[in-house]
């Protein structure tokens, strides 16, 4: 699966935004989903992630009532909508595939997805 981001830029905090990627070929209704971000310095981190089929969502902490994920598989897009943005969530923003079909590996912990197919990033900056 190969992924291309958009939606990136600068907004105020406080903001929203909407992030898309979109993958490439015929597999992507059998893969579970993610968004990670990296920001300067620090890790990359898995955000949120949807299952192969949308039943399932995980949010992180820290963007759990701000951020919301979704799919539509008929159009091979993952979307990330972003609202009440914090400085601290400029970062690099990446959607990945989990390297397995219709896995459940995600009853476990979505951290133990074996994400494996990532696209080229975008940038989020939020301003003060």
């Amino acid at each position: 699966v190969q992924l291309v981001e958009s939606g990136g830029g600068l907004v105020q905090a406080g903001g929203s935004l909407g992030l898309s990627c979109v993958a490439s070929g015929r597999t992507f209704d059998r893969h579970n989903m993610g968004w990670f971000r990296q920001a300067p310095g620090k890790e990359r981190e898995l955000l949120t992630a949807i299952s192969w089929n949308g039943d399932s969502t995980y949010y992180t902490d820290s963007v759990k009532g701000r951020f919301a994920i979704s799919r539509d598989n008929a159009k091979n897009t993952l979307y990330l909508k972003m609202s009440s943005l914090k400085p601290e969530d400029t970062a690099v923003y990446y959607c990945a595939a989990d390297a397995d079909e219709y896995s459940a590996q995600y009853y476990y912990s979505w951290e133990s997805v074996r994400f494996r197919s990532w696209g080229q990033g975008t940038q989020v900056t939020v301003s003060s």
